[in-house]
């Protein structure tokens, strides 16, 4: 009897294996199951089926950022709580 399954083998880090098969297990299904879930969602959507980033933060947020930390590290820079604050940004 001719079957219609393909055997795919692939390298992955042992404690993100490890992790996965706990979490697969919780959820009810194997490894196996797992994937053919994703690649059919994959084949369903045209595409991955989820966004894929990179956890990168943009100029401006970065300028930001930096400002804070320039600001926090700054003994002569004005100091807020929250009602000053509140109070001089309605002046």
């Amino acid at each position: 009897m001719a079957s219609n399954v393909s055997n795919v083998s692939f390298r992955i880090d042992s404690e993100l294996k490890k992790q996965a098969d706990a979490l697969f297990a919780q959820l009810g299904m194997n490894m196996t199951t797992a994937f053919n879930i994703f690649l059919r969602q994959t084949v369903r959507e045209g595409g991955i089926p989820f966004e894929i980033t990179i956890n990168k933060p943009n100029a401006e947020t970065v300028a930001a950022l930096l400002e804070a930390q320039q600001l926090m590290s700054d003994s002569e820079a004005k100091k807020y709580d929250v009602e000053d604050a509140l109070r001089e940004l309605k002046a």
